[in-house]
Order: C-alpha cells, then sequence, then structure tokens
C-alpha cells in the first residue's frame, strides 16, 4: 500500500518570538516492510540553521533554528511511503513469557539484552503492582508471549473506551487504569506499563494509521490523525510485533511506522523551546492519502496527539 503523508504544525504564538529551537520526529522510517523514497520538511519562517541526525533509537531526527520575530511556526512534513505485507510469527510458535523475561535479563550482550533496555521504567510509563496485577489474567504460566501480549491487547480494547475528553497528553497512566477510558496514547502507555511491570520489554511506536470516511461520505483533507501502538519484544527469532489495542489488531498496510521510543515524550513529533513567545496556540493536521491497490477495509479508530 502506497501512501501520500501530510502533516502540518502550526503554533500562534501571544507574543513575538526572538530565537526558537526544535527537534523535529516527523521522517518514517526505513523499515523491512516500510519504505519512504521521499520526503521534505518545510518550514516557516526559514530557519537560520537545520540539520538530520539520528537519535538513539534510530529515529530520523531534524533539528532547526529560527531567528529574528516572529508570531507563528508553521511546519510541514511531506512523505511518499509504501508499507509492504509482513506476516506476524504464529502467536503459539513463540516461546514462553517467562523465558523471555529471563533471557532480556542475562549478563552477556545478545539481542534480547539489547532488547531488554525496554523494560524499564519511563518519564511516562512507571512500573507498578497494580499494572503488574492487571495484566496477570492474561500472562498465565508457560503462555507463549505473543498469546499473552494478544490476549491483554485484546482486553483493554474491549474494557477500556475510547474517549477523548477523558485525559489529555500529561495524564498519568494510573489514572488511566483507573478511569477505563482515554485515547490511543493513553492505551499504549498502559499496555506498556503492564508488561514492563512483569520484567518484559515493549516499547512506544507512533505513526499513522490510514483513516477510512462513512459509507457514502468523501475523505476530509487535513482530518486524519497520528496514531501510536506498542511493539513487543517475542524472543529473538521472532523479534518485535506490533499490537494495536485501540483496536485490537497487529498492525499491517494500515499502519505507517513513524518513530519509536519508551514512552510518547521520546518520539513527540515536534517540540522545542522559544524565547519571548508568553503563550500559545496550536493547530495540528494531518492528511493520510491512500493510493489504493485494493478496496479499503473497515474503519480503525485513531487521535491526534497535541504535541
Amino acid at each position: 500500500m502506497r501512501y501520500n503523508l501530510i502533516h502540518r504544525t502550526h503554533y500562534v504564538y501571544e507574543g513575538a518570538v526572538t530565537v526558537s529551537h526544535h527537534l523535529a520526529r516527523l521522517a518514517p522510517r526505513f523499515l523491512p516492510g516500510q519504505r519512504c523514497p521521499w520526503h521534505v520538511l518545510e518550514i516557516v519562517p526559514e530557519p537560520v540553521g537545520r540539520s538530520l541526525h539520528n537519535d538513539v533509537y534510530g529515529n530520523i531526527t531534524a533539528y532547526f533554528e529560527c531567528e529574528g520575530k516572529h508570531g507563528e511556526l508553521i511546519v510541514t512534513a511531506r512523505s511518499l511511503v509504501e508499507v509492504l505485507p509482513t506476516p506476524h510469527p504464529v502467536a503459539a510458535s513463540t516461546p514462553p513469557w517467562e523465558t523471555i523475561r529471563t533471557s532480556v535479563g542475562a549478563d552477556r550482550l545478545t539481542l534480547s539484552t539489547e532488547a531488554g533496555a525496554f523494560r524499564f521504567p519511563s518519564p511516562m510509563v512507571p512500573l507498578g503492582e497494580e499494572f503488574a496485577e492487571y495484566a496477570r489474567p492474561d500472562f498465565t504460566p508457560g503462555k507463549p508471549i505473543l498469546e499473552a501480549a494478544t490476549a491483554l491487547m485484546g482486553r483493554i480494547f474491549r474494557e477500556f473506551d475510547f474517549n477523548p475528553k477523558a485525559t489529555d497528553v500529561a495524564t498519568p497512566v494510573s489514572d488511566v487504569l483507573q478511569k477505563k477510558a482515554g485515547v490511543c496514547q493513553d492505551f499504549a502507555h498502559l499496555m506498556l506499563a503492564c508488561i514492563r511491570s512483569l520484567g518484559l520489554p515493549a516499547r512506544y511506536v507512533s505513526g499513522y494509521l490510514e483513516t477510512i470516511p462513512p459509507p457514502g461520505g468523501k475523505r476530509m483533507i487535513g482530518a486524519d490523525a497520528s496514531h501510536a501502538w506498542v511493539s513487543v519484544f517475542c524472543g529473538e527469532e521472532a523479534g518485535w510485533v506490533d499490537a494495536d489495542p485501540t483496536n485490537n489488531i497487529l498492525p499491517g498496510e494500515r499502519h505507517i511506522t513513524l518513530a519509536w521510543g519508551r514512552d510518547f515524550s521520546d518520539v513527540s513529533p515536534l517540540r522545542g523551546v522559544t524565547l519571548g513567545a508568553g503563550g500559545q496556540s496550536l493547530k495540528v493536521e494531518v492528511d493520510v492519502e491512500p493510493i489504493y491497490e485494493t478496496p479499503p477495509g473497515d474503519p480503525l479508530k485513531t487521535e491526534l496527539p497535541t504535541s
């Protein structure tokens, strides 16, 4: 499946900004099942300097700085992406989850111990007995890791309400567990907290999801959204397997991977510091335009993080 992507971020400042420095993670990753032959980042006002680098997780990161008085900042990322069909491993053939927990804590460098870096708490994903307790009905003794993760994903999907008004970008995971409501960022953070609290590695994935208009409706330009899901380490043979608790599916051709890290704070699409801004307003528009090779499927749920 091929997509034209447009992600536009528009800041309007209450006062004039004289200097600003920003980091953008808006370039889709190059993966075995994903290609990005074309990407451009348009910035207004024109930066006085910009550079590209890969962060510690391998995400393509753009740094830019603007000088001179300006009252707004507009950052538009345009990309052409191709997502290839990628078969998922047979869940029953993956190792027992206890085996994974042991292997990621070994005292020599392997693919498993490298993945083990994602089993610790992070700024937005704490560990705790409440999260482990929620996960235990699905992580029964000897259960294959992907079967257990899939079961947990399905239970979050069934037991939590998708409600954009229930949380904001800074809502603690413990509140999400108590409210049983939130959006895709919340469900991803909750699933991460549950899996990591059992001593297992899992990482946060940001990206896009192709959305489908209702029957007879037209696509609304700019009305698509950023999305978030998780990736679970399922052993050195199966590797990392993505799981979307918001929609209860293992991502495929309709999911486009942008970046991954410990949690949302590692992969925020755009962040920065300004001098002289005061308050600010923010508007984000995302357009995922599919170039269909087959008819679209059922609509899935997404949400739009604010920063």
